[in-house]
């Protein structure tokens, strides 16, 4: 079964529909490359799936061992190269509010983090700077 059809809507905006759920997710160029930037471009949701599947699979690991992380939060940054224009770098910056973690489950999350699909997905040329605030 397909995951997801995308339909071009005109100026350079896409509507993507997920087929199980039905969810969708509209994408625009970005201004620097001659859109309206009025949501997620396409390269934007490369480097936020990088910090949503990582956060997914800590949360996995995390529920496994009874570590607590909801609220826990990512921001993430894409850096945009050229010839070709494409992702460079993809900067991670997670943050546990509120909680106090042994070195034994910081060191649990870090690792599940780093082995989410998307990292191993990910070409190794694209830079992954990964800060984790405790």
């Amino acid at each position: 079964m397909a995951t997801s059809l995308v339909v071009y809507k005109g100026e350079l905006r896409t509507e993507a529909l997920h087929l199980q759920s039905g969810e969708k997710i509209i994408t625009d160029a970005p201004v620097d490359n001659h859109g309206k930037g009025e949501a997620f471009s396409p390269t934007d949701l490369l480097a936020t799936s990088l910090g949503s599947c990582m956060l997914t699979i800590m949360g996995i690991a995390a529920r496994e061992r009874n570590i607590d992380i909801e609220g826990t939060t990512c921001e993430v940054t894409k850096i945009m190269g050229t010839s070709p224009r494409r992702v460079t770098e993809i900067h991670i910056s997670f943050n546990f509010p509120g909680r106090q973690f042994s070195d034994k489950e910081k060191a649990v999350l870090e690792q599940s983090a780093k082995t989410c699909p998307v990292w191993y997905s990910l070409h190794p040329d694209i830079q992954k700077v990964v800060e984790f605030k405790w």
